[in-house]
């Protein structure tokens, strides 16, 4: 399995082209120069297969350059990247550059069939996009079907040469991407929780950086270690990439300091267990401050859904101090319970941004999306095997209770080409009926749990500046919602219980964490704010990737501002067609 560590020299991963292309000065727009990037960094990912051997058995996996997980994409600030995909497999494939804000690029973004058509085995597509004013850790995985569960990897990206972290420069950093294994292909895992009409099953482990750890079958040896030097302080770069749970993650008897956020930085909040949802990056400090041996780097899940069945079972790492014998005694981790929604909101109330820009004051578009599942009613033959959501339904979910279906080519396309018949511009910018979003919401399953289904997108015009309240829902159950949008970070400017009262809310607009993946609490609210200043159409979805194929995503249209640096380009010339 792959090692992530800082000592690897990234030099080594790619082939560095210097561009350091001339400065074009726009007149109108925000943009003071087109995003074409410094240096161009080139990498080619073959989707292809390989043999995996875990938890007692060998199988099948789709991989990227036969890597599990994949390669580290590096780059540095405003860089450009070029990454030439390769379909060997026998399934479509899509790469997503997950919290890349694609500015001016929208169709890079990876989606299938909002932003492209998938790349279909034996044909290639060259992904090209600018990491315009971003640093940090983000990361990439497959945007077609389930096939995320086993096609993912990290994008590390460096401030600019010469200009330092906002923290002590660390002694080493290394990149922890978690995951879920299944043992069986989650392409047809994921036609089988359709086809059945109920809910997906609990994955058969949980890994870190593609290792189980000791506690499951046939994995004793199959675990993941960081070999650290006493006094020493190190950088995680923490990434979730889990298809359908959060997860909480802890080192025994070690704090760690949350410095950044999906790639933003933050004020420093120590904790001594942090939560993340599918989607999500932190990058923590951790001083091996502690009496040399081994500690446990313990994975476990966060559950706040009721009667959802869930995998118990933590993954396990090692954070072996030099000096420590190889079968000293392990310190053990303890991680919080379950379901302790009370470490949740404390990471969440936590973050704060270190340096706060272009958080919109003035709120010209009010938004408000309810959020949450439905079950609809049977309408399939063989209703024992094909309805088994609750009371003999069918499983959807919905934002403003509109779940969505795909269209059979890319909404992008469609948009761009004026294609018509492919969707509809209806979604509604409010819920169709108020009501006590939590706690009177309707649960006569299923006579009233269910959901419009259709295509609809919101159009926002070029600039406007957006105010969303997500709200949960207590339709089935209330849970927490990692809600991402594609295309930009946000300002989450409030999070709190119940249902959103703007007479209430307290926001902040002092220092809100800007991000793009936001955990919406269980049975409660966020309020997130950006500037629609990016053209073109793009996802928000919730990141359980269950939610998503019932219907739990919506996409906004962004319209052209005026100019060439306000105006969604022409496709690329190698575009995938349907």
């Amino acid at each position: 399995m792959k090692r992530y560590s800082f000592i690897t020299t990234f030099c080594l991963s790619l082939v560095l082209v210097s561009c350091f292309a001339p400065t074009v000065f726009a007149a109108i727009g925000r943009y003071r120069r087109w995003p074409v990037g410094g240096s161009t960094r080139f990498y080619e990912f073959k989707v292809n297969t390989m043999k995996v051997t875990k938890l007692c058995h060998t199988r099948d996996i789709v991989t990227v350059n036969g890597m599990y997980p994949g390669p580290v994409v590096y780059a540095q600030e405003d860089d450009r990247v070029i990454v030439k995909v390769i379909n060997e497999a026998q399934t479509n494939v899509t790469i997503h550059w997950h919290g890349v804000r694609q500015r001016l690029s929208c169709w890079s973004d990876g989606p299938s069939y909002i932003t492209q058509c998938p790349i279909q085995p034996g044909q290639s597509f060259t992904y090209e996009f600018t990491m315009y004013q971003q640093k940090g850790t983000f990361f990439w995985h497959a945007h077609v079907s389930w096939l995320r569960g086993t096609v993912y990897g990290p994008i590390v990206v460096y401030p600019k040469t010469g200009v330092p972290y906002p923290f002590p420069y660390p002694y080493e950093e290394h990149v922890l991407i978690f995951g879920e294994y299944w043992d069986m292909d989650v392409l047809q895992l994921e036609k089988a929780v359709l086809a059945s009409g109920g809910g997906a099953p609990p994955a058969d482990a949980f890994i870190i950086n593609g290792h189980p750890g000791p506690f499951y079958n046939c994995s004793a040896h199959d675990i993941y270690q960081i070999n650290v030097v006493p006094g020493k302080t190190y950088l995680l770069r923490l990434i979730n990439a889990a298809l359908n749970m959060e997860l909480f993650f802890s080192i025994s008897n070690h704090k760690m300091t949350i410095v950044e956020g999906d790639a933003e930085y933050t004020k420093a909040q120590i904790v001594d267990h942090i939560m993340l949802g599918p989607g999500q990056t932190y990058n923590v400090l951790v001083k091996a401050d502690q009496p040399i041996g081994k500690y446990e780097m313990a994975l476990g899940p966060y559950m706040s859904a009721q009667n959802v069945p869930f995998q118990n079972i933590s993954s396990i790492g090692y954070f072996h101090y030099s000096g420590a014998a190889i079968n000293s005694l392990t310190q053990k981790a303890i991680l919080p319970q379950f379901n302790n929604n009370l470490i949740v909101s404390s990471n969440l109330n936590g973050l704060r941004s270190l340096n706060v820009t272009n958080l919109p004051l003035e709120i010209d578009t009010n938004l408000l999306f309810t959020i949450g599942l439905n079950v609809q009613k049977c309408n399939r033959k063989n209703p024992n095997s094909t309805c088994r959501g609750p009371n003999g339904g069918i499983f959807a979910a919905s934002m403003n209770n509109v779940s969505l279906v795909k269209p059979t080519i890319s909404l992008l396309q469609a948009y761009y080409n004026m294609i018509n018949g492919l969707y509809t511009t209806d979604f509604p910018g409010v819920p169709l009926k108020i009501y006590d979003f939590v706690n009177g919401a309707p649960n006569n399953i299923p006579n009233n749990t269910q959901s419009l289904i259709g295509t609809k997108v919101h159009v926002l015009e070029y600039g406007s500046k957006v105010q969303l309240i997500l709200q949960d829902t207590g339709t089935v159950t209330t849970e927490n919602h990692p809600i991402h949008l594609h295309g930009f970070s946000f300002h989450l400017v409030g999070a709190g219980s119940g249902n959103y009262n703007p007479a209430t809310a307290q926001l902040n607009l002092v220092d809100p964490p800007y991000i793009n993946t936001i955990g919406v609490p269980v049975g409660g609210w966020a309020a997130i704010r950006f500037i629609a200043d990016n053209p073109g159409v793009w996802f928000m979805h919730c990141h359980l990737e269950v939610h998503m194929s019932w219907g739990l995503a919506m996409a906004f249209i962004v319209k052209n501002g005026v100019g060439p640096f306000e105006t969604l380009p022409h496709p690329p010339a190698d575009f995938p067609r349907c």
